[in-house]
């Protein structure tokens, strides 16, 4: 078996990039197929339904259900404010001791419900508008969901990530790809940037990159013990802990992406000299991962006008996830975690393993000269295109 297919992380100077911007529930859609988008250009927008306040009107009132269609002062469809008057009792003889019942909630009546005296109340609902995220063009149009946005440029991507969406210029804080990125590393003067170093970063520099106003870290790796008491103190949350599933919503004033791993790792010479070359432009980067099935890999995507290689337009099929001998990889797996590597053998019969399951493997020469034999479950192909 010459060849097999394996999950890979694209690292490319110069690809076609296609981003989904897709509204949570239908909406509208604000530009066209063909339009030219800003990063922060609304693409299109919808409202979140209101959330309904039942409130217990003839029992606030202390009155029977039965009568408090006398009582009332609104109808299904009214626009209440807080403290407008929904129901008002009659009193003694109609005139004295009356009294008021004042609505809690600003919305609009949805229900009133006799048998129980209930009056329903929805709130006002909440604008969501998607933007582009990207600077490109849009491809293609979902009719009433959203849009594909569609550039050319470089793209890295990383193999964990936390922080959503943000966009800045990339500043490069460390000289090469081994030196660790600390609070030493960051001043004033990246505020509102995207800063990239080689290795680890330290503790201190992530609590420093908050204090300055960095949006984006890029880094070959964090010890995972560093990362968690950030988060934990950023997020108060004591207990907190990095789960499986999707990160990229923590309410962070930055996004962490990890180019290599857990520990303190390098960062590949082919990304950090990528990353080099494009110091200065802007940025967009998201550190959303999803490990499990429908995999998201955190990202930085760097929009160029004339990207240095530009994607074949010859109808070629693409190769992508393609590992054959001599494809980069990085392997994911204990007891070489993180370290790099290429192929050199595919067999192609099953192998038993320390776990005495049948598994695929194959042989790689790792960077450091040593040759090993690891299931291909374990390793990540490194995609340089």
């Amino acid at each position: 078996m010459g060849t097999a297919y394996t999950p890979g992380l694209k690292v490319s100077a110069g690809t076609t990039i296609e981003r989904l911007r897709r509204l949570p529930l239908k909406g509208r859609v604000l530009v066209e197929v063909g339009q030219t988008v800003a990063p922060d250009t609304v693409v299109a927008s919808t409202e979140l339904p209101g959330i309904l306040q039942t409130v217990k009107l003839a029992e606030r009132m202390g009155i029977e259900p039965t009568d408090l269609a006398g009582a009332l002062r609104v109808q299904v469809g009214d626009t209440l404010r807080v403290g407008d008057v929904m129901a008002e009792s009659k009193g003694l003889f109609g005139r004295f001791f009356r009294s008021e019942f004042k609505s809690p909630v600003a919305g609009v009546v949805e229900f009133i419900t006799p048998k129980t005296g209930h009056v329903g109340v929805r709130q006002a609902p909440t604008p969501v508008t998607k933007d582009a995220y990207i600077r490109g063009v849009i491809s293609k149009v979902i009719p009433e969901e959203g849009v594909v946005v569609t550039c050319q440029g470089a793209l890295v991507q990383g193999i964990f990530g936390v922080g959503g969406e943000r966009q800045g210029e990339i500043a490069l804080v460390t000289k090469g790809p081994e030196e660790p990125l600390t609070e030493a590393s960051l001043s004033s003067a990246h505020a509102g940037k995207i800063v990239v170093g080689g290795s680890t970063v330290s503790a201190g520099a992530l609590h420093k990159a908050a204090a300055l106003g960095v949006i984006g870290i890029v880094c070959g790796g964090v010890v995972d013990r560093d990362l968690m008491d950030y988060l934990a103190l950023a997020l108060n949350q004591p207990d907190f802990d990095i789960g499986v599933a999707i990160t990229g919503h923590e309410p962070i004033p930055f996004t962490l992406v990890l180019t290599e791993g857990f520990g303190t790792i390098a960062m590949a010479q082919r990304t950090f000299s990528l990353l080099r070359s494009l110091e200065g432009k802007v940025a967009a980067i998201n550190g959303a991962t999803q490990i499990r099935a429908g995999v998201i890999r955190p990202e930085i995507i760097v929009p160029l006008d004339n990207p240095s290689a530009a994607p074949s337009a010859d109808g070629e099929p693409s190769s992508e996830g393609q590992l054959s001998l001599g494809s980069p990889i990085r392997v994911i797996r204990e007891p070489y975690f993180g370290l790099l590597g290429s192929v050199t053998a595919l067999p192609p019969e099953l192998v038993q393993v320390e776990s005495e399951t049948m598994v695929r493997v194959l042989e790689a020469q790792l960077a450091d000269g040593r040759r090993v034999t690891v299931p291909r479950a374990n390793v990540e192909l490194i995609e340089v295109v």
